[in-house]
């Protein structure tokens, strides 16, 4: 059976109720949560973007069981690998094992902020592939030393480790990032069902390690408004993962969203307060392979009614879908 997850999303959500919201919704019954890492909204309407990491460390400690996940963190630029390793452990430590790291090679929206540029795909790559080295390295124990062509660690070690090592989730959306996946990951992260990527993962690796996937949605019992709510705050995402990793800031997602009208937004996006429609959603990650998909409520102020939705309705759904 398909797990459901929760979302906390960073650049919607005040960091305090990001906590509360997470509490609610184990209350309610979801299987994980996993938490964006930003520096940026995606638009400046969205209003917000808290340190996700401090938002985990209350959230793993406000929590009783729920698993948590990052999906996902960059660990190329804006943090040094060693660094996302330390955060990483310490997290585990906090919630007592129930962390997932999940990683991707980054946008130039959250990464730009330290001046260094943006490199171009095939840079982030190998840049990727060696912070993995890294962390993976660093979650062994001992001291760790590496010389690479672009990171360097220097007799490092981490001295609060969970007794079992962080499980690793590597996003990939193509080729490439799919080999880094498969070569390092215990899951695979992929943004769109896709059957072949999942397929070339479990292949590559071997049957049985998750896959997550994310859907947002719009609840509201009223779909107008949820239509109208979902083009205001989420339209930057039609345009695609190439245009998203890309751009440099919120200004220039509404640039790239100009012509995304409100029946673009509800083609994409479950918007309103009919079951089926999320339930025919997952069901095509489901069908595509993935073993883990987190819904997206779009919408700081109406996390909790979307909840009691959840728990009450759309679960038990999609749990006997």
């Amino acid at each position: 059976m398909t797990r459901i997850g929760y979302t906390m999303m960073c650049e919607q959500t005040p960091a305090r109720q990001l906590v509360d919201d997470v509490v609610a919704a184990e209350r309610a019954g979801f299987d994980y949560a996993v938490i964006s890492d930003h520096y940026f909204p995606w638009l400046e309407e969205m209003g917000h973007s808290p340190y996700a990491w401090s938002v985990l460390g209350a959230a793993a400690y406000a929590t009783e069981s729920l698993p948590l996940m990052t999906y996902v963190t960059c660990p190329i630029m804006r943090y040094h690998p060693a660094v996302v390793a330390q955060k990483a452990a310490t997290v585990g430590v906090l919630s007592g094992g129930r962390f997932t790291l999940g990683l991707g090679a980054g946008e130039n929206l959250n990464e730009h902020v330290i001046g260094q540029g943006w490199p171009p795909v095939n840079t982030r790559h190998e840049m990727f592939r060696e912070a993995i080295e890294i962390i993976k390295g660093l979650f062994e124990g001992g001291y760790f030393t590496y010389r690479g062509e672009y990171f360097d660690v220097d007799s490092a070690k981490l001295f609060d480790l969970p007794e079992q090592p962080v499980p690793l989730a590597v996003a990939a959306s193509g080729t490439q990032s799919g080999d880094i996946a498969a070569r390092y990951g215990d899951a695979l992260v992929a943004v769109d069902p896709d059957t072949d990527l999942v397929r070339w993962f479990n292949d590559s690796r071997g049957q049985g390690r998750p896959v997550y996937g994310q859907l947002a949605l719009c609840y509201d019992p009223d779909p107008a408004a949820a239509v109208e709510r979902a083009h205001r705050m989420w339209r930057w995402a039609l345009p695609g993962w190439k245009v998203m990793a890309e751009l440099p800031a919120p200004v220039n997602f509404a640039a790239a969203a100009e012509t995304v009208r409100p029946e673009d937004v509800a083609e994409k996006i479950p918007c309103g307060a009919d079951v089926d429609t999320v339930v025919e959603a997952v069901r095509a990650y489901t069908d595509a392979g993935f073993t883990h998909v987190a819904l997206v409520q779009i919408g700081a102020e109406h996390q909790r009614e979307f909840i009691g939705w959840a728990e009450k309705e759309l679960l038990p759904a999609l749990r006997n879908g």
